[in-house]
């Protein structure tokens, strides 16, 4: 299965592709969408992290990247890829969670409405048995729309510091939630 594309009330999720790079630009480049995932990227670390991400999403049928658009406009990026690094093999059952919105379009609930579309995608459509998500321990922020989703606190780690720019802080936390809990959270009917 390939990425398909998701609606909400109010977003479409497309595949992410190579058509996407001047929204990612806008999104990559704003110090305070970026502040707790490494600072503010230039076009050639984009560039880069596109194609890794690119492929990333064809480790796992189903998974990947989406570009999310309100009414027409970007507003955000949305990911339910495999979880561990980018030269992992695929954990059977799990992905993991994340999104980046459009600093004006924050608090206006669109990351929770895409998690969720991503979190239903996960577990109803690919059958996918613990999904997870990670934030930088000082994502206050991030920790409440994920435990508004129903993910519950998992663990804290220290994120590899070669990822961050010197002085970061390196605590980050994971949030997770199974197919059981999604289940009890979403019964039919």
């Amino acid at each position: 299965m390939h990425q398909v594309i998701l609606r909400t009330e109010r977003l479409r999720l497309t595949p992410l592709t190579d058509a996407h790079l001047e929204y990612q630009l806008e999104l990559d480049a704003d110090a305070e969408v970026m502040r707790h995932l490494g600072g503010a990227r230039h076009r050639e670390q984009v560039e880069a992290a596109l194609r890794g991400n690119l492929a990333d999403a064809d480790r796992a049928p189903g998974l990947g990247y989406w570009a999310g658009f309100v009414e027409g406009d970007f507003a955000g990026y949305w990911l339910l890829r495999p979880p561990g690094g980018h030269d992992e093999e695929p954990a059977p059952g799990e992905g993991e969670l994340g999104f980046k919105i459009l600093r004006r379009l924050w608090r206006q609930g669109l990351g929770s409405e895409g998690s969720r579309e991503l979190l239903r995608h996960g577990f109803d459509d690919l059958g996918l048995t613990r999904i997870c998500a990670m934030s930088a321990a000082a994502n206050t922020a991030s920790h409440a729309t994920l435990t508004g989703l129903g993910l519950r606190h998992v663990r804290e780690f220290l994120t590899d510091a070669d990822e961050l720019p010197p002085g970061s802080d390196l605590r980050t936390v994971e949030y997770a939630m199974t197919l059981e809990q999604w289940q009890e959270i979403h019964v039919p009917g």
